[in-house]
């Protein structure tokens, strides 16, 4: 079994790894299934939307995967809220009637969460034509690739009211806040409601693009929420949502961490953004992320790697085969192989070590039949 650190002493040791299923990703049993897979490979922050069934959802995947190996560390449960107009917030829509019968249906292959269909009714079953609302998390690939540009989009904010019970409660540990260069009013604004929540939760994260004057927006946030009792996170949104589209879009990602790494802010840096398979990789050859061997020292470097559409993709060839990992032991074991091929890059383990913690088949079988 690895000896798997708490996850505030991950970012510490500068080995973070942040799941993110997507700000506005409603799909309940992606969520489950994700939430179960990577905190049996050693995530150490679940990211999810602000949705009281969402938040559920991540939670009882999590629970299963300490069932199945009570010694696992669990992840911390992150929500995200925006002061304003963002891309995680939002999702797409079209009538399905308007399209052309001819129409080749481009937005179907390019849609990464499987969520525009075109399926005609069957005895038994309702037809399924446009967004599947629930899947759409607002990448927006959909948009400039349709044929009569009907696509178009409507944010989907999280609401507020319904959050702070569930912080209060110790059920959400973790808060991100999405903003962007030149937000002071609209981010004072939200840090109002936000405040007196603060000193129940263990990490707050500030996720940015880049922008015009972007460091000194940065200090500007971190004079006015400081001092934190938690854990203060920089998360540097380099490509929004395209860890899952080719090896270059973890170019943004490294270049955005570089840049606020020399802000000298207080707290950590977390890429996110285009953060794929060779995202660490790149960090270590680059000296911006530190090896085991190298705790001691004192310099710059990154304290771990968000990953979104990426990872989700990973496991996306098991989605297809069931909605129930936990009951087929042989899948499970599968997609926590795999998920751990992503996180221990950063844990600098191999992941051989996160499957044979795991029970066996024969164990798991048991475990999934009681519980």
């Amino acid at each position: 079994m690895p000896v798997q650190s708490s996850p505030l002493a991950s970012l510490t040791q500068k080995s973070w790894f942040k799941l993110i299923t997507g700000a506005s990703f409603q799909d309940l049993p992606q969520v489950y299934n994700l939430a179960l897979a990577y905190t049996l490979a050693g995530a150490d922050c679940i990211d999810v939307a602000a949705d009281p069934a969402v938040i559920q959802a991540a939670q009882e995947g999590m629970d299963r995967a300490i069932a199945l190996c009570p010694s696992q560390p669990r992840p911390l449960l992150m929500v995200s809220i925006n002061d304003g107009e963002d891309p995680h917030f939002r999702k797409a829509w079209f009538n399905p009637e308007n399209c052309p019968p001819d129409c080749p249906r481009p937005c179907v292959s390019i849609c990464p969460a499987a969520a525009i269909e075109f399926k005609e009714p069957i005895e038994f079953e309702a037809p399924s034509q446009g967004v599947l609302d629930y899947r759409c998390y607002g990448c927006g690939r959909c948009l400039p690739i349709c044929p009569i540009q009907q696509i178009q989009t409507y944010a989907q904010p999280a609401s507020l009211e319904r959050l702070a019970p569930l912080i209060h409660s110790g059920q959400v540990q973790a808060l991100e806040i999405h903003t962007r260069p030149d937000r002071q009013r609209e981010f004072s604004t939200l840090w109002q409601q936000v405040a007196p929540w603060q000193s129940h939760l263990q990490v707050l994260a500030i996720s940015c693009p880049d922008g015009e004057y972007l460091l000194d927006y940065l200090h500007w946030i971190a004079d006015l929420i400081g001092p934190l009792q938690g854990a203060l996170i920089w998360q540097t949104d380099g490509r929004p949502m395209s860890g899952d589209i080719g090896d270059g879009t973890t170019r943004a990602a490294i270049q955005l961490g570089q840049k606020v790494l020399q802000g000298n802010l207080p707290g950590f840096v977390q890429l996110a953004g285009g953060t794929n398979g060779h995202t660490v990789a790149k960090l270590r050859a680059m000296g911006l992320l530190i090896s085991p061997a190298d705790q001691g020292l004192v310099q710059p470097a990154i304290a771990g790697v968000a990953y979104g559409s990426y990872a989700r993709t990973l496991l996306a060839p098991f989605h297809a085969q069931s909605s129930q990992w936990h009951q087929s032991p042989s899948l499970l074991r599968q997609a926590v192989s795999q998920a751990a091929t992503l996180v221990s890059q950063i844990k600098a383990l191999p992941p051989s070590l996160w499957l044979n913690s795991l029970p066996d088949n024969a164990k798991l079988q048991t475990i999934s039949t009681n519980s």
